[in-house]
């Protein structure tokens, strides 16, 4: 069964290079059976109100993201929102960024950031599949260096890890590993920079190395702590797939599903469609996070370094949505999907650590998941993730609802959190 799946993801791959090679982009040509044609687009509007929304509710949407725009808050913004695998609104607002006139479409290019995450995860996943890699193994059966952790201890000393690092640890961010910038006054926060954690200019397999000789926060599968866990799931998958992180999330993900404008980096011809933030905002440690679109990157970041567009996102979306299957073209089983959305963590992993998504809310494999939706607004099972600029996706199972919204705007990134689940469920009439 591995291999029959394995066999249809290496026919896709070489559909779509084929593709790729011909430059079928172009008009008249007809997608490869096996990849979700990129001229069709995954937006199927429909009326709101067909789809158990309430117009004049979601109109508030629309005039709060005006006024938010009229009134300097944002550059731009674009909405979109649907049911049942279709769209019951989408729309631009503002400008794609300063000095641009370009209002924001669902072709306008953004820096997705850490919605990279679920992309990386789903690449991973596509190898469980095909049994060449191992949930619940050492990650150092993959990556060596992993056999030798350390973990931080309150005086500054280290101790040897008691409890192997598994590849589900990374997926769910219960790895021990951290982001500095999150409390970059600390101790651990200040060694990890010393040791080269913010480092852009290695291969992401040599920056594995790096963060290995870094002390863990805690014990693996102890505490849930946002972090470069999904960094090192990319060196990861560069090591079982033999491909770099880039190639083998083209092939096995963003090339199947069409995903055309969704890369670790663009072509300058695409530099019209780029969005921006009012101004630069920089993180401690990293400093400006708006790195250049069109400038390939030495370090292909899984945790953070995809760009896309609210179109293509939502190919991704909706194949989440779907179990697994967009268009007719599979990426996962819907097995696979379901290990996506079970919760890894328990309260004592949730209170001990730091960063989590909020009440009502687990986590699952690459993002968050809905756990109690009378404390959360999104329904139970809801898989989602955010990037840092303020960029979000969700796919709620239990009201067939999708979400993708997109922004560059670092400061205003948790406000609008809140801002489109009040929106987005007080306009759903028919759950």
């Amino acid at each position: 069964m591995g291999y029959g799946l394995g066999r249809r993801r290496v026919v896709a791959a070489a559909a779509l290079a084929a593709m790729l090679a011909l430059g079928l982009g172009g008009s008249g040509a007809a997608a490869p059976k096996g990849v979700a044609d990129p001229k069709v687009s995954s937006i199927v509007p429909a009326d709101p109100a067909s789809l158990g929304f309430d117009p004049a509710k979601l109109d508030v949407a629309t005039q709060g993201l005006k006024a938010d725009v009229a009134a300097g808050k944002l550059a731009g913004a674009y909405l979109l929102i649907g049911r049942h695998g279709k769209v019951a609104y989408q729309q631009g607002f503002g400008v794609q960024g300063p000095g641009q006139t370009a209002v924001p479409t669902d072709k306008t290019i953004f820096r997705v950031f850490s919605m990279t995450k679920p992309i990386v995860t789903v690449t991973a996943m596509t190898l469980v599949e095909e049994g060449k890699l191992d949930l619940d193994a050492p990650v150092s059966k993959y990556l060596p260096e992993y056999a030798n952790l350390v973990v931080w201890q309150p005086d500054g000393t280290t101790r040897p890890a008691t409890r192997p690092m598994l590849v589900r640890n990374l997926m769910s961010h219960t790895s021990g590993l951290i982001y500095g910038f999150i409390q970059p006054t600390t101790p651990l926060a200040k060694a990890w920079d010393a040791g080269g954690e913010n480092r852009e200019d290695v291969k992401l397999r040599d920056y594995a190395r790096i963060v290995a000789k870094l002390p863990l926060r805690t014990e693996p599968g102890t505490a849930w702590y946002y972090g470069r866990s999904i960094d090192i799931l990319g060196a990861v998958v560069e090591v079982v797939s033999g491909k770099t992180l880039d190639v083998a999330v083209k092939e096995r993900v963003t090339g199947p599903l069409g995903m055309t404008d969704t890369g670790f980096w663009q072509p300058a011809s695409a530099k019209g469609r780029f969005a921006e933030p009012l101004a630069a905002s920089n993180l401690p440690g990293i400093g400006n996070p708006y790195y250049d679109y069109a400038k390939k990157p030495v370090l292909f970041s899984g945790g953070g370094g995809i760009s896309s567009t609210a179109e293509d996102y939502l190919r991704f979306a909706l194949m989440l949505q779907n179990n697994g299957e967009y268009k007719g073209v599979r990426i996962l089983k819907p097995e696979s999907v379901a290990k996506m959305r079970q919760d890894q963590t328990t309260p004592a992993i949730r209170q001990a650590g730091l960063f989590f998504p909020g009440a009502g809310m687990g986590f699952g494999l690459g993002g968050s998941v809905v756990i109690d939706d009378k404390l959360a607004r999104p329904g139970n099972g809801t898989y989602s993730w955010w990037g840092i600029a303020g960029t979000e996706f969700w796919v709620d199972p239990k009201n067939d609802l999708f979400m993708v919204f997109m922004i560059q705007n670092r400061e205003r990134a948790m406000e609008y959190q809140r801002k489109n689940r009040q929106w987005i469920y007080d306009a759903l009439l028919k759950p």
